[in-house]
């Protein structure tokens, strides 16, 4: 295996970061190395690297993804909770960004705000990943999109309906349906609607907004949702129960999406809440194959980060 150049240094903290060539090479490249996986072939072309791993918000799958990912690549991954370090004890970002840097190979964060992440990667002098924020999730629609195309094919020209908050997995799917030439039909409760600048709308052209969650489901190929009370905003438990109770993807739903339409979550999920079990468990879900993902797309991306095209 050869690498071209040693490439400059890039993060990746939303989805429009990378270019539309990029994503797909990189969906390429995870198709490769999910098929080593499953060969049981090593694929160690991070020897000697380390990750270092911080998580402000709790997690299962984004730990779980990235430890194990990176290992797998050949490397140690580092696991820092801000509660055990000094950035829990009010350390500024910048500072840590400087010390952390300087002692691994990449970063992977998952905290709050997004600036948060922001200020660390502007004072990296490595790759930062972002793990999941309050405004974007790219790494989760990074594997969702690799798991449609390796059940449907190129998501190019396909309609996505998300269902529910307009949080940061909507968010990201509408940078990446800008990206990637496809639609994304957004339907939330009064209150709860899609944020333009955040979303970083600039037009309608890949981005539709349809009142009755239903009809939004119409002749869809994808319909995906999350959870209705996101993590940070549990104060609101109860008035967003109130609010989405009409937003739940059941088996009505899916049989007006179109005929070979999947469904997605990122998972947690609350079954009766936002989806039905009959749709998450159902012959149309994905779900399972979705959370797999998450380990070979990142592999793909630090690899990518780590040492450019191969």
């Amino acid at each position: 295996m050869t690498t071209t150049s040693k490439p400059p240094l890039r993060h990746f903290l939303q989805f429009k970061d990378f270019s539309r060539e990029e994503l797909h090479y990189l969906f390429a490249r995870a198709r490769l190395i999910k098929e080593k996986f499953k060969r049981y072939e090593p694929h160690h072309v991070l020897f000697d690297r380390t990750l270092v791993m911080i998580f402000e918000k709790a997690s299962t799958r984004t730990r779980l993804s990235f430890e194990a990912g990176f290992q797998q690549l050949g490397g140690s991954a580092i696991y820092l909770n801000t509660r055990d370090s000094q950035l829990g004890r009010g350390e500024p970002v910048e500072d840590s960004a400087q010390v952390i840097s300087r002692m691994s190979d990449i970063v992977m964060i998952r905290t709050f705000e997004q600036n948060i992440i922001e200020r660390f990667a502007a004072n990296s002098r490595v790759p930062v990943i972002n793990g999941l924020t309050n405004e974007y999730h790219p790494c989760q629609i990074l594997a969702d999109i690799f798991t449609f195309i390796e059940h449907r094919g190129s998501i190019e020209g396909k309609t996505v309906t998300w269902i529910g908050d307009a949080n940061n997995m909507c968010n990201t799917w509408l940078q990446a349906a800008k990206a990637l030439n496809f639609t994304v039909r957004v339907s939330t409760p009064p209150g709860y609607e899609v944020k333009p600048e955040c979303a970083d709308l600039r037009d309608s052209a890949h981005f539709e907004v349809v009142a009755d969650p239903m009809e939004a489901c119409k002749n869809a190929n994808l319909v995906t949702t999350d959870v209705w009370t996101s993590m940070g905003y549990e104060a609101e438990n109860e008035e967003r129960m109130r609010a989405f109770s009409g937003w739940r993807v059941d088996a009505e739903m899916m049989k007006i999406a179109a005929p070979d339409a999947l469904f997605m979550h990122c998972l947690p999920a609350h079954r009766g809440e936002e989806v039905t079990s009959d749709v998450i468990d159902g012959a149309q879900s994905v779900v399972w194959d979705e959370a797999e993902n998450r380990l070979h797309a990142q592999k793909a991306l630090m690899e990518y980060l780590l040492l450019g095209r191969q």
